[in-house]
């Protein structure tokens, strides 16, 4: 039996070489996930699985998570029942083929029973599953719901941080994001560079916050119509942008502010990632708990989605460039089905300058990224050049496999040959894997069976469930 609660790397599950030879426990060293990581894999081929398994061992290893999902699925980090069938009894849905009276807690039994032989196999008993729930502390914010927490999208807006106290250039950065959220929802230009709008409102914001004020969209009103400053740049105001440019722009600001919808993205919890990061500490008598937090945006429309984690990247871009260097794994930002987040030139969303800026940036901080997707031919490759761990799903495609191989060997040569047809017969949860920090090269990698309990994406109302049965 595997021993899962060795301490010398990431369990992620066995490999074995390409020849088919035995497999082997593989765990990877932690800082080799500085180097970024790129999972792809169709439908079916188990990458939410390893994605998970990853969060997981991070966790496990004292490392904080910030998880962006998507798709739902990831909120299952919220269930890490034990094997009891009636621990699962909850989270399960009879088939059409599972009829009777107890269709409910037969198929728990059967699914309880396949998680406990399947855990077993690699070494996680019940007293892994007790460790694991007590040294972690799983967290869901939902932007504009109160399936999870609420989360405040417009923080570095509207409440002041003590970041202008201690790191004004790097508040400034958040603050400019939050403004280009605004000029967004206004169908403006969000261009800080470029945008006159954003440049007042950027100035009049930062006065009020360095002078210890909050600067929440309705104090700032009457402040566009008639602006506290004489010039801006070497202009005068009404030379920079005229009153009748102001006016619309405060008619503006106001109907956002009067939309019912924007107003639930104005309350909840700060957008601080480095109060994600923390240890939780729940009580003075127990040990502080390493935390995953969850920012889920499936409930949102592919609009708003973009406009939420773009925030939240330029955020996380923020803290991270406030850390120290580091050549150790001291976070893990996880981002799950980003397709269309990262798409090739000319197309720019608002999530791509922050997730390109990380993957250049990140490592020197200790700090890596996981990304991961089933439709690869939607990525930047050329922004995912330096990763340094792959992990390879079956691909049923000519074209996944050739727009993969591309960014990972070049698609050319015997090896791009050999490795299109694994990738088209791979089994699920299976992967090529290949680590640029290891010498066996290309591997076949078999995730383990993740601790958390995979029953698919989760509704608002189950999210909310699962975070009240929480101890």
């Amino acid at each position: 039996m595997v021993d899962a609660s060795a301490d010398d790397g990431l369990f992620l599950g066995a490999t074995s070489a390409l020849n088919q030879s035995a497999p082997e426990v593989h765990r990877l060293p932690a800082h080799h996930m500085t180097t970024h990581t790129v999972i792809v894999g169709m439908t079916g081929s188990g990458k939410s699985g390893l994605v998970t398994v990853l969060i997981e061992e991070a966790a496990r290893s004292s490392v904080p998570v910030v998880v962006i999902d998507v798709k739902g699925d990831l909120t299952n980090l919220l269930l890490t029942p034990d094997f009891a069938p009636s621990s699962i009894v909850p989270w399960v849905e009879p088939g059409p083929r599972d009829k009777g009276p107890n269709a409910r807690e037969e198929l728990a039994a059967k699914l309880a029973e396949e998680r406990r032989v399947g855990l077993t196999a690699w070494g996680i008993r019940e007293a892994e599953l007790a460790a694991y729930r007590a040294g972690t502390h799983v967290r869901v914010l939902t932007p504009g719901t109160e399936a999870g927490e609420t989360l405040h999208v417009l923080s570095s807006l509207e409440r002041r941080s003590s970041r202008w106290d201690t790191d004004a250039d790097g508040a400034r950065s958040a603050l400019s994001a939050g403004v280009s959220l605004v000029m967004r929802l206004l169908g403006r230009d969000p261009d800080p560079a470029r945008s006159r709008e954003h440049v007042l409102l950027s100035l009049l914001a930062e006065r009020r916050l360095k002078s210890g004020q909050t600067a929440d969209i309705g104090a700032l009103l009457p402040e566009i119509a008639e602006p506290p400053l004489t010039s801006i740049g070497a202009l005068d105001v009404d030379d920079f942008i005229s009153k009748r440019a102001r006016k619309d722009l405060a008619a503006a600001l106001n109907a956002l502010l009067a939309s019912p919808s924007f107003a639930s993205w104005r309350q909840g919890a700060t957008l601080d990632v480095g109060e994600w990061m923390s240890p939780v500490i729940t009580s003075p008598e127990r040990p502080a708990k390493t935390p995953i937090t969850i920012v889920s945006v499936a409930h949102l429309d592919d609009d708003e989605r973009e406009l939420v984690l773009g925030v939240v990247l330029e955020e996380i871009l923020t803290w991270v460039r406030g850390l120290p260097g580091s050549q150790q794994l001291r976070a893990l930002i996880v981002f799950d089905e980003v397709y269309g987040f990262l798409p090739p030139h000319p197309a720019s969303p608002p999530t791509k300058r922050p997730l390109v800026a990380l993957m250049k940036q990140a490592r020197a901080f200790g700090v890596g990224v996981v990304i991961a997707t089933q439709n690869p031919m939607d990525l930047d490759y050329r922004s995912l050049s330096n990763a340094g761990l792959w992990c390879l799903g079956r691909l049923q495609t000519d074209a996944d496999r050739a727009r993969v191989l591309d960014g990972l060997v070049g698609n050319a040569g015997e090896e791009a040959a050999q490795m299109s047809g694994l990738l088209k017969r791979l089994a699920p949860r299976w992967f090529l894997m290949r680590d640029v920090r290891s010498k066996k090269g290309t591997v076949f990698l078999q995730p383990r069976w993740a601790m958390s309990f995979m029953r698919g994406p989760m509704t608002r109302a189950e999210i909310k469930r699962a975070r009240e049965s929480q101890p």
